[in-house]
């Protein structure tokens, strides 16, 4: 999957088809929100939302939960999909905030757009692009969050420039994501693996290091959670669309053994260093 525009759309479509089906997969049925419980949501935070909007939640995280937004804050939500994060942050910041979701497939814009209007939220709204080239001014927000999204892209030192371009200075990011370590070339080769957000996902220390790269400063791991052999499984069956080839041998023995110890949600945090003062220092 070396072409970048390629594996875009191979994304695109899985989550469009993901966002359409009633099922999970090999014809399973699936139960709602599944993958919203095991990234931690409290029920209490989903008992007001959108049931679609639970329903469609693809996350690995709750990057909104420990994050210090505050009323008035602008947030940008990368990948935010059908809107659970978008709803949540919404809430937080409050009627003078503002919060913009970027995603770049028609039917989760749409599903999100749903999501927004059933909820009566004001302050947010979605906007179709890519996350390697957002559609936000630079230095305009004082948070991006995004949810088990940038491992899905190919250009991820894009997707970290972006983040650091768009902060104001003294901006910070909260982003749940997969991490991956020692998966052998077959995983990462198939493309049904790929885009359940295991065979394109790097290295902790990999992250870390590309997130420094694009300058952001105190740049570290908040929250790890190493999943095991049945919340792999639980996590494919519930994100995968029914209607990809070999579904269901992808959740084969094989396929968990390699995975399970080896996959990681991680919440990485970091912000942006503040504007160094231009004035010369007063004279005595």
């Amino acid at each position: 999957m070396s072409d970048v525009e390629t594996t875009r759309r191979q994304v695109s479509k899985a989550y469009a088809d993901a966002v359409a089906r009633t099922g999970g997969c090999c014809g399973e049925p699936t139960s709602r929100g599944v993958t919203a419980q095991l990234a931690g949501y409290e029920e209490s935070e989903l008992r007001d939302l959108p049931p679609e909007a639970v329903a469609n939640s693809f996350g690995c995280g709750n990057p909104v939960a420990l994050a210090d937004l505050k009323p008035g804050d602008v947030v940008v939500d990368l990948g935010s999909g059908a809107g659970i994060d978008l709803l949540l942050a919404a809430k937080k910041v409050g009627p003078t905030g503002h919060v913009i979701g970027i995603d770049m497939t028609d039917a989760m814009i749409a599903k999100a757009r749903e999501n927004i209007a059933a909820s009566g939220l004001t302050n947010v709204e979605v906007r179709k692009g890519i996350i390697e080239d957002l559609p936000v001014d630079g230095d305009s927000v004082d948070w991006v969050i995004s949810n088990c999204v940038i491992n899905l892209s190919p250009e991820k030192e894009n997707v970290f420039a972006e983040i650091a371009r768009v902060l104001k200075p003294g901006g910070r990011m909260s982003v749940s994501d997969l991490v991956v370590e020692d998966l052998p070339d077959w995983v990462r080769d198939d493309p049904v693996l790929y885009c359940s957000c295991v065979g394109g996902a790097i290295g902790e220390h990999d992250y870390l290091l590309g997130l420094q790269d694009a300058g952001l400063d105190d740049v570290h791991v908040a929250d790890r959670l190493t999943y095991d052999a049945t919340q792999i499984a639980a996590i494919i069956d519930s994100d995968l669309p029914e209607a990809a080839s070999g579904c269901c041998e992808q959740r084969s023995t094989e396929t968990l053994e390699a995975l399970a110890g080896n996959v990681s949600s991680v919440r990485f945090v970091a912000s942006k260093p503040r504007a160094e003062s231009t004035s010369s220092p007063t004279e005595a």
